[in-house]
């Protein structure tokens, strides 16, 4: 049975759990917000602890902060970064649009950690919060997090999924299929061209990713209530960058303008813009490898996937594409988070961005699935599938559209007729052109080699 104590802040009195480490701000919160059952993510509530560890350090340096303050809230801020006490983190998402909730809850989690490490009374706003807003806090909140997950998650992530279809490549490269325009029959690829259309999307987008955290890496730390910067020290914002960077190892810095940064989220807009970008070419890949696998008597059944699971629970044996479908979905929600970054972004009313909770929610999310699928599609699709060389061959040599080969040598016409009488008799092309012209089956079998075909060019 839940037991309660009494907290009190500038609105009155109010019952907290007895053993909560946070306080009466954060209870209205809970109180005010029985919306979802959704908490801020633990990547969000990191940053939280990363931006008040880095502010203590910088408010010591410059005098206004005491030593054994300064020494208790970084212990207490690095237990959350350690990932402890997460679950004292329970307001909604859908909260207050400045996220003032969240950030009131992480200076009342550390504020009651560091006085009771260091025996001294220590106050959430003057001490915890000095020198800071929420309106600054939450915007850098979004930044550091999404800046950590992208450096440390994702982009290893997309670089090894590239890696893994670079070396799928280098093993099964040789193999030449039917190339499929419209899912109709088209002209022969190998293997090794369509995984290299499949790598160049995945180092596109990653090279797209990159370069849109360049803003992300830039703060409105420092520009506290509206961008003015009111409380804080004018040396604050550099050197708080400078701390955050040495304690995360990426390269923070002072925004050049902090109304832009607490009054919009177009870097995060832009973060996941690139982000929707990767998801639409994680499903296309995705959607490629079920075609593929497609079968296997009845489909394409170019390749087989890794069998990971039963695929039904009426149909024995049946074995479905799991991992291609789980990365599709994923794909499928970045690209709604990314419709709601997008209306979220354009509600900077004035001087304050005010649905800076659901911003962090979704880019975070994004952020994660698209770390974990790249992952699993490398691992678990790509890397492991095992190329059906009986059936690929089967299709190439009833391939009518190598006719197109003979194009300079016979014309169009000709060699539509010839396409069209070997799909109606459901002969090989090659045994067809040969009644039908005064070509050679040796000179037939050189022209429409479909290795050859792969090369492009004049024949």
């Amino acid at each position: 049975m839940t037991t309660f104590r009494q907290e009190s802040d500038s609105m009155g009195t109010l019952d907290v759990p007895e053993h909560a480490l946070y306080k009466a701000q954060t209870q209205r919160a809970v109180n005010n917000f029985p919306i979802s059952g959704i908490t801020m993510p633990s990547s969000f509530i990191k940053a939280l602890a990363y931006i008040k560890q880095a502010a203590a350090e910088t408010n010591q340096s410059l005098g206004h902060l005491s030593s054994d303050k300064a020494k208790a809230i970084v212990s207490a801020c690095q237990q959350l970064i350690d990932g402890k006490h997460l679950d004292q983190f329970p307001v909604d998402v859908f909260q207050t649009g400045s996220g003032t909730s969240s950030n009131m809850n992480a200076n009342e989690v550390i504020a009651t950690l560091a006085t009771e490490l260091s025996g001294v009374a220590i106050h959430p706003n003057d001490d915890v919060n000095m020198g800071q807003s929420s309106n600054d806090v939450i915007p850098t909140a979004i930044h550091v997090s999404s800046a950590i997950t992208a450096v440390y998650d994702l982009l290893p992530a997309l670089k090894h999924l590239s890696s893994s279809i670079e070396q799928k490549a280098e093993q099964v490269g040789h193999h030449v299929k039917t190339g499929r325009t419209h899912l109709m029959d088209a002209m022969p690829v190998t293997f090794a061209q369509t995984l290299s259309g499949w790598q160049a999307q995945v180092d596109n987008a990653c090279q797209g990713i990159v370069h849109s955290l360049e803003k992300v890496y830039e703060l409105g730390q420092g520009g506290t209530a509206v961008g003015t910067g009111i409380n804080a020290d004018p040396q604050f914002a550099k050197l708080f960058s400078q701390n955050l960077s040495t304690n995360i190892g990426i390269r923070f810095s002072k925004g050049n303008n902090f109304f832009y940064h607490i009054g919009s989220q177009d870097a995060i807009v832009g973060l996941s813009g690139q982000l929707k970008t990767f998801a639409v070419a994680q499903m296309k890949i995705a959607n490629d490898l079920r075609w593929m696998n497609s079968g296997p008597l009845a489909g394409l059944g170019e390749i087989e996937l890794e069998a990971l699971q039963p695929g039904s629970s009426i149909m024995p044996g049946k074995v479905n594409p799991v991992i291609p479908e789980a990365a599709a979905m994923a794909s499928a929600q970045v690209i709604g988070n990314d419709a709601t970054i997008s209306v979220a972004g354009q509600s900077g009313n004035f001087e304050l961005n005010v649905m800076l909770p659901v911003i962090a929610l979704n880019i975070l999310q994004s952020i994660e699935i698209l770390s974990n699928t790249a992952r699993l599609l490398a691992d678990k699709a790509i890397s492991s599938f095992k190329v059906n060389e009986q059936n690929i061959q089967k299709a190439l040599a009833k391939n009518p559209i190598l006719v197109t080969a003979l194009n300079p040598v016979i014309g169009y016409e000709k060699a539509a007729q010839i396409a069209k009488l070997a799909y109606k008799e459901g002969r090989p092309i090659i045994e067809v052109a040969a009644e039908q012209t005064d070509l050679s089956e040796h000179e037939l079998q050189s022209l429409l080699d479909p290795q050859k075909l792969t090369k492009g060019g004049l024949l």
